[in-house]
This record gives structure tokens, sequence and C-alpha cells, in this order.
């Protein structure tokens, strides 16, 4: 891999992390606290709001790994380690890549 795709993949890496971020903020209202005070809402409508929350902390949860998945790649692509497998050494397909920006193996060793 050259240093034009290192260069590509450092700014693709970094356009999710900041899409991650934007996504974070615009939801961290649905993670708030939901009212327990039975008249304020309805009992149905408390349970949409915890539900709705619950949800909302899981998509949360989902974001940061793969926050934290993508910030390892750009750790990866400094230290001149990114696109090779983890297991054998051998180059990762830039398609495969391209479809995962974090991935650490190959098909082969992910497959077997």
């Amino acid at each position: 891999m050259n240093e034009t795709d290192l260069a590509e993949f450092e700014t693709k890496i970094q356009a999710r992390l900041a899409e991650i971020a934007d996504h974070s903020n615009a939801e961290r209202p649905a993670q708030a606290i939901v009212e327990l005070d039975q008249q304020a809402i309805g009992r149905l409508s408390r349970m949409d709001a915890l539900q709705n929350q619950a949800m909302a902390k899981a998509q949360q949860a989902n974001r940061d790994i793969e926050a934290r998945r993508l910030q390892a790649a750009l750790d990866r692509i400094r230290d001149g380690e990114f696109g090779y497998c983890e297991d054998c050494s051998d180059e990762i397909p830039i398609g495969r890549l391209n479809l995962d920006l974090a991935a650490t193996k190959c098909v082969s060793c992910a497959s077997g």
C-alpha cells in the first residue's frame, strides 16, 4: 500500500469518526433520564420513553465500539502497520479495507 492510499484511508477514518461524534451528540437527549413521575406522563408513554432510551444507549455503545476500532486503525496507520493482517502479516486487500476501515485480518485469517 502506498502513501496515497494510506492518506486516503486516514481521511476516510477521520471523516467516519467525525460522523460518529456528530451522531453521538445528536442522540444525547434520547439517552437522558426518563422521568418516572406518574402525573407527568402516562404509563405507556413512560414505557415507550424507557424503550427509546435503552435503544439509544445500545446504539451509543455500538458507536463507541466502532470509534475505538477506528482510532486503533489510525494508530496502525501512524505506526506503519495499517493494511497488514495481525495473524499472518500479509497485506489486507484494499477492497476489504474499503468495506471495513478497521479490518485487522486478511480474508483467509478472518474466515479461518
